[in-house]
């Protein structure tokens, strides 16, 4: 029986830092706060997943360093079991370097996804098992694209539905595209795959409409201060973003992606779990931090509720 949602995808060590601004190339600015935590879009995604209620089954790649304790350690505090986690003998756990302007919420992030970027097909095979018995599959661009293809078409021959979050931005073979169930790239994501330049939700639809083409089934496109937007080709709805106090952007669409998953696994449809992804990311922006930003489930039903009812 298919369940859940399976992420097979990156853990980075987040090492974040506010300051007032973002540097220029040249320029040296002092901080006021840093911190070491989990990140990662794969890992973030998963818990995102998780705290919305959803049955998770993760799957990343660690070195065999300190790094990868910061992983293990947060997956059992959180209740995410870690018996699916590859580890790496020649590689390094991944990190992000992350800076946050502490007046804007706005940040620039460098990742390094290391171990990440070398699965190889021993740990594909071995990861099979729960890819199959999965009723989502959640990806991103953090892993190696070799990889990132065998795994969809894994899932695809199993009958499980393919969410993929492009990001970042890379060429995905048409192939592996025709594969996927729903896509969801933010506005300069889609913008870097499409050529479509996004800046209102007639841009999101001309964009979408190239995904469709290629054989996806769905398109979702986030697009920040405007809200999200998705369509199944038939039907399209933009829903516009939610009202809080923003502190801290980094991760809100890693937490749109799990909470979207999460929607989906539970048997909401798309434009239902597109509201849900939407309460998701709203509520990740009014903490700092990555993983441990994500809202729980009670508190993601309580602004649903608030903003579109039961």
């Amino acid at each position: 029986m298919q369940r859940g949602v399976a992420m097979f995808g990156s853990f980075v060590v987040d090492l974040t830092t506010r300051q007032r601004g973002l540097p220029v190339p040249g320029q040296t600015i002092i901080g006021s706060w840093f911190k070491m935590g989990p990140g990662g879009k794969g890992s973030n995604q998963a818990v995102a997943a998780h705290r919305a209620g959803a049955d998770v089954k993760l799957i990343t790649k660690l070195g065999k360093d300190p790094f990868a304790s910061v992983a293990l350690d947060f997956y059992r505090a959180e209740g995410i079991a870690t018996e699916h986690v590859l580890i790496d003998d020649a590689h390094a756990t991944g990190i992000a370097l992350i800076m946050v302007d502490e007046v804007s919420g706005q940040n620039q992030i460098v990742v390094v996804p290391a171990a990440c970027m070398h699965v190889t097909d021993e740990d594909i095979e071995r990861s099979r098992p729960v890819i199959e018995s999965a009723k989502i599959l959640l990806l991103q661009m953090e892993i190696n694209l070799d990889a990132l293809c065998k795994v969809i078409e894994i899932a695809h021959n199993a009958g499980v539905l393919v969410v993929l979050n492009p990001a970042p931005a890379a060429s995905i073979p048409d192939e592996a595209l025709a594969m996927v169930d729903v896509v969801t790239p933010n506005e300069s994501e889609a913008q870097l795959l499409t050529g479509v330049e996004v800046k209102n939700e007639g841009d999101a639809g001309r964009a979408a409409e190239h995904f469709l083409k290629k054989g996806v089934k769905n398109v979702v496109i986030t697009l920040g201060a405007m809200g999200a937007f998705a369509t199944d080709g038939a039907r399209s709805e933009l829903v516009g973003r939610l009202e809080v106090d923003a502190v801290d952007t980094t991760g809100a669409g890693d937490a749109f992606n799990g909470g979207f998953a999460a929607a989906l696994a539970e048997g909401k449809d798309l434009f239902e779990a597109l509201r849900f992804g939407n309460a998701t990311g709203a509520l990740s922006v009014t903490r700092y931090g990555t993983a441990p930003s994500m809202p729980t489930r009670e508190e993601i039903f309580a602004l649903y509720r608030a903003n579109y009812g039961e």
